[in-house]
């Protein structure tokens, strides 16, 4: 049953039903966008000037950082409007011969590389090559042999590997000793059964093992290695030409070496060779080059009208940014600053997602192996992103990144994105403020047909025309504030008082009005 909502607030002292004036408001402020969908990715041209000033004490934080946590050097890069604003580092990426980072200088970016591996199926789904509801068994046969916690437990999907709830343990650190395994060597698991910690699809758990095989799967399908079809598919076309899978393949002073801190002292970290579970934390990368991705990552923002341009659908990206697996509630969180701000988390495809107390959308993946530790994050609806390597063990920056970007927001003074009003919208706000100064009967064509059967004609002009009194004099009418194409708000300016008028339209072709409220607002 539809719930019904009264959306014309009754004032006490305003009974009586008198015709309601004739009186003419004033013209409007209209948005001159064009449609939502042409909005540039990142438009505030001033904001980026801004941002320059912010960059020096930006530097200095990182610096502060990786001082205090011992890490031989740290790298990171600032993201915004379809490039790589500003990137630095510090320190030494090889102690033995003391060769210097830089923002080329390459590092493994560990569990980073698991958006990658979610990107390409999505791609290969997009291709019509697979379905992310198939039972993994359809691209891995051995899946069959691994067992279920129950006898109605539910076939693993892919989907269930993406999102990190097939029922497999957490299997860090395990999985990160891992890397280097043949595929025999990961399909003898299966062989051997698996034990599980769930049923597949009810529980969040994180599995390396889960990502290693969705690299067999790229595998199985494409006809390709996972390596090689990310890097032909993903990498080059985005120019990430520095990006590698095997450390041997890289010069020695492009590398990055990794360390653990013991005893006041660094101790080399070898390199594992690259193998079948490099899916779930192989990748090796610079700054320069990531900085690439995440540009593609925000590009995918606003969903718009324009030509795609990357390797991958924005839709799909989008996608991937979405929470599919609830993970946790945060009710003690902080924001950087210090200030209670409580948080749910998710994993989407390959990246964690969360949203907390002040509205921020993170987007987002740690990364961890024995001698490094990175994290990159975008917040969508600023267009900006930020991402950081260093090459202690398990030193994943998360942290700094997290104060990086509010200090960010914070001095160059960064709003959150907002899209202009569709056409469908403007015209209504248009029409109603038309009906509002007079409900003229052959206006009303504008309405649902639910409108007036939520609530009649005449109770809707008196409990109009009580706030009109309560407002005085109609001095201007504010731009419409879009909450999306189809609902928004924007305010009169009254003599006395404001009102404030929230309208929403219906999902016919026509998009009729279905619903309004009109509140009064004391003036400051």
């Amino acid at each position: 049953m539809r719930q019904h909502t009264i959306v014309l607030y009754f004032l006490l002292g305003c009974l009586s039903l008198r015709a309601f004036p004739q009186t003419a408001l004033p013209t409007e402020k209209n948005s001159t966008s064009t449609h939502p969908y042409s909005a540039p990715i990142f438009n505030d041209p001033d904001a980026v000037n801004r941002m320059s000033a912010a960059f020096p004490l930006i530097e200095q934080l990182y610096l502060d950082y990786a001082n205090t946590n011992h890490f031989p050097s740290i790298s990171f890069g600032i993201v915004a409007d379809g490039k790589l604003m500003y990137a630095s580092s510090n320190g030494t990426a090889n102690l033995s011969t003391g060769t210097k980072a830089d923002t080329n200088t390459l590092y493994r970016i560990a569990s980073m590389s698991k958006s990658f591996t979610s990107m390409a199926i999505l791609k290969l789904r997009d291709e019509g090559k697979l379905n992310l509801t198939d039972p993994v068994s359809n691209y891995i046969p051995e899946m069959n042999l691994a067992g279920q916690l129950t006898a109605d437990a539910p076939a693993i999907t892919l989907q269930h590997l993406m999102t990190m709830s097939a029922g497999f343990p957490e299997d860090n650190p395990w999985g990160d000793r891992q890397l280097d395994a043949t595929d025999e060597e990961l399909l003898d698991v299966l062989r051997q059964g698996v034990s599980f910690s769930n049923v597949p699809g009810i529980n969040y758990e994180y599995s390396n093992l889960g990502y290693a095989l969705l690299g067999k799967i790229i595998f199985n399908v494409s006809g390709r290695p996972y390596q090689l079809y990310i890097k032909e598919e993903i990498l080059l076309s985005l120019g990430m030409e520095s990006t590698e899978w095997e450390y041997s393949e890289i010069p020695e002073e492009s590398l990055a070496l990794g360390y653990l801190w013991q005893e006041g002292e660094w101790e080399a970290v070898p390199y594992l060779h690259d193998g079948s579970y490099g899916a779930m934390g192989g990748l090796i990368s610079s700054i320069e080059d990531f900085g690439k991705y995440i540009a593609l990552h925000l590009d995918a923002w606003p969903p718009r009208d324009d030509p795609e341009t990357g390797p991958v659908l924005r839709s799909s990206i989008r996608e991937m940014h979405q929470p599919s697996r609830m993970n946790a509630l945060l009710t003690e969180a902080k924001t950087p600053g210090g200030a209670d701000c409580p948080a749910v988390t998710a994993y989407g495809y390959g990246v964690s997602w969360q949203k907390d107390c002040r509205g921020i959308v993170r987007i987002a993946h740690s990364g961890g192996l024995p001698g490094f530790g990175s994290e990159w994050r975008i917040y969508p609806d600023y267009g900006i992103g930020i991402v950081s390597f260093s090459n202690r063990t398990y030193g994943a920056p998360t942290s700094i990144n997290a104060i990086a970007l509010d200090t960010l927001i914070a001095i160059a003074d960064l709003k959150p994105r907002s899209l202009p009003a569709s056409k469908i919208l403007e015209q209504r706000k248009s029409e109603l403020v038309e009906v509002l100064t007079g409900w003229e009967e052959g206006k009303l064509g504008i309405f649902a047909d639910n409108f007036f059967l939520d609530e009649a004609l005449e109770q809707r002009k008196t409990n109009a025309k009580c706030l009109f009194e309560q407002a005085g004099t109609i001095l201007e009418i504010s731009e419409l504030t879009p909450l999306n194409q189809l609902r928004g708000s924007f305010i009169l300016i009254g003599q006395k008082n404001n009102i404030r008028v929230f309208f929403t339209l219906n999902p016919q072709k026509d998009a009729f009005i279905q619903q309004v409220k009109l509140d009064l607002v004391n003036k400051p």
